[in-house]
């Protein structure tokens, strides 16, 4: 087990804990501290598309070639989709960060008050789509082969629950993979027990798709769909651009479809192109930090402040991942040196949470696993625990942050003010702590997320 424990109160504590008493703040926990190996080195960072090291260069650069890649429907594009590349909604400021782009999910509650997924007309109703909370924008037909095909889903009025989802930042998620599973685990417990039972955040164990039954904790994605980036690899390719591979081999209808199945099929190397994501997203640099503005004054009062309120109780400065050689995912993988007993600064814990802003989806396992996740025993995989989820969103890692204009999961917070005075629920407290602040103290916490 790897412990996580909690840091005494540094000596500049003393006077912010005197300011935030006399604004009638309680002395919140102190933030949470992963123990960082003795041998453990600082994680690449940057923005430049070299390699961390998990591969070279040449590698990297080809591996991005097909994160990049536009798909056509003669790959296997569609019939339903949202992007046609990886990087049409993972670039800023490079192929990996994060974009505008947002995807439209919906749902409806059942008569028992229970969340159901969405059934989505198509083909002028003769054909429903089920089993998914993932509402495509694009569809491949009409088409001069197909005119008098319809099959472009809308909402119908029956989906009530409705929210659009921000795409995430995967920049430096191998570094995120990488981390041992008992260490978000940790992270959790010390958390209800330093704050009584008010921040609960919630470790989920998710299936891993390429080794059948078996289970690891959840850590990509807005729900912790994902443990494994081979995994997130092949959910996004199928669900994001319609391209089935050896891990997710049906589609979502088959209505105009023309590609034999998988679509992603093995080339002569024995990769497939979620092969080449997966091992693209693992060899990325985390993102880095504006150095200029973290070493101003106001950015370094606003760190210390960060701390103080209790912000960094879920939004974890810094974590190390497990040693080089330690197996991975069920088997499959094996972390290798450049990825072995790092320490990143990715300002999350990586689990859910409930801070008032969840958009009342449940995990939909058909969508994310396939239609024969029901038939497999997974490990530790609890129904109950997902539908848990409802509310719940996963913490979102803080490193990048300046370099998005949209924020929370949703992109409705415009500036880092709206998205910090949004949380509720277990965040309430470090909410109030915010607002209580003089108008100085909180613009230099603003300065000091500017500089993430």
């Amino acid at each position: 087990m790897i412990g996580v424990r909690l840091s005494r109160p540094a000596m500049w504590l003393t006077g912010i804990t005197f300011t935030l008493a006399a604004c009638g703040i309680g002395a919140p926990s102190p933030p949470i501290q992963v123990p960082v190996p003795s041998a453990a080195a600082e994680a690449a960072t940057g923005f430049d598309n070299r390699s961390n090291g998990a591969v070279n260069d040449s590698i990297h650069q080809t591996d991005q070639a097909a994160f990049d890649e536009v798909e056509e429907s003669a790959d296997g594009l569609g019939p339903l989709y949202n992007a046609q590349s990886c990087r049409e909604c993972h670039q800023n400021p490079t192929s990996g960060g994060a974009s505008q782009i947002t995807e439209l999910r919906v749902g409806h509650l059942g008569p028992d008050g229970r969340f159901r997924n969405a059934d989505i007309p198509i083909a002028r109703g003769t054909v429903v789509i089920s089993g998914r909370t993932l509402v495509n924008d694009r569809a491949i037909c009409p088409s001069a082969a197909l005119p008098d095909s319809e099959i472009q889903e809308r909402v119908p009025d029956t989906e009530t629950i409705r929210t659009t989802r921000a795409s995430l930042n995967l920049l430096g998620d191998g570094l995120v993979e990488a981390v041992a599973d008992e260490t978000l685990i940790e992270i959790a417990r010390v958390q209800r027990r330093t704050t009584r039972g008010t921040i609960r955040g919630q470790a989920l164990y998710v299936p891993i798709l390429e080794a059948p039954g078996e289970t690891r904790i959840g850590r990509f994605g807005w729900k912790d769909q994902h443990a494994s980036l081979l995994s997130f690899s092949a959910d996004a390719y199928l669900n994001e651009m319609g391209i089935t591979s050896r891990l997710l081999l049906d589609e979502v209808t088959t209505l105009c479809n023309s590609v034999s199945e998988p679509n992603n099929t093995t080339g002569a190397d024995g990769l497939a192109d979620i092969d080449r994501f997966a091992r693209f997203l693992r060899a990325t640099k985390a993102p880095a930090r504006d150095t200029v503005l973290a070493a101003t004054p106001a950015a370094r009062r606003g760190s210390e402040l960060f701390d103080a309120i209790g912000c960094a109780t879920c939004h974890v400065r810094t974590l190390a991942t497990a040693a080089a050689g330690t197996v991975l995912n069920g088997g499959t993988d094996t972390i290798p040196p450049a990825l072995g007993e790092k320490t990143f600064h990715p300002f999350g814990d990586f689990l859910l949470h409930n801070v008032g802003t969840g958009d009342g989806i449940v995990m939909a396992m058909p969508e994310h696993y396939g239609p024969a996740v029901y038939k497999v025993l997974w490990r530790e995989f609890s129904i109950d625990s997902v539908g848990r989820t409802r509310n719940k969103m996963r913490t979102a890692p803080l490193w990048g942050v300046r370099l998005r204009p949209r924020l929370m999961h949703d992109g409705a917070s415009l500036t880092l003010r709206d998205a910090v005075v949004r949380h509720r629920g277990e965040a309430s407290g470090v909410s109030r702590s915010f607002g209580k602040l003089p108008r100085s103290d909180q613009e230099a916490i603003i300065a000091f997320l500017q500089s993430l």
